[in-house]
């Protein structure tokens, strides 16, 4: 299965690696290499291989899953959450700044970051899902209105009114369903 990219945040992206299928969790995560595979299509910087031992950034991947959906599930509610193990990550993600000077380019600086434990390579992800959770607006995000799906998105769109996590699958499922319905009443 291809991973989902709609949500239009990384950390939204994360969450919605697990999906409905068949009526179905399915979970798109099942090794290391997903979620190297998946953290490389999501442009976040990835080792050359998975750490040692196998299995543990996997572990740790869905640990992070499940952190950031009980915390923007309690941040969409106007509720409290408990930052303890997002903040562990943090703390574990290693960086420094780093000058960069190319011939042909200005100064610019760049941050590198270790990526010897899972931790230290899930960091990126959950930089983003700290400053989701700080500024993001929770107002524009949401979940898929289909009541079947899992799915989040952040809504960009000009008028802010997205319904669907994609118009291509849950968005053109309801408009079938509507117009077998206005068929059957004709």
């Amino acid at each position: 299965m291809e991973p989902i990219f709609l949500a239009d945040h990384p950390a939204l992206d994360l969450l919605n690696t697990t999906s409905r299928i068949g009526g179905q969790l399915v979970d798109q995560l099942q090794s290391d290499a997903d979620v190297l595979r998946w953290l490389a299509l999501a442009d976040i910087p990835v080792p050359a291989r998975a750490p040692s031992p196998a299995g543990s950034l996997l572990a740790d991947t869905r640990l992070l899953r499940e952190t950031l959906r009980t915390l923007v599930e309690k941040r969409k509610a106007h509720k409290h959450g408990n930052p303890d193990l997002l903040n562990e990550f943090l703390a574990r993600s290693k960086s420094h700044p780093h000058l960069v000077w190319d011939k042909a380019s200005e100064p610019r600086l760049e941050h590198r970051r270790k990526q010897e434990t899972p931790r230290q390579i899930l960091g990126p992800l959950a930089n983003a899902a700290a400053e989701l959770l700080v500024d993001g607006d929770f107002n524009l995000i949401r979940t898929c209105e289909d009541p079947t799906c899992v799915l989040w998105f952040y809504d960009h769109t000009k008028s802010h009114h997205r319904r669907w996590c994609s118009m291509a699958t849950c968005g053109n499922r309801h408009k079938v369903a509507a117009y077998r319905q206005r068929q059957a009443q004709a």
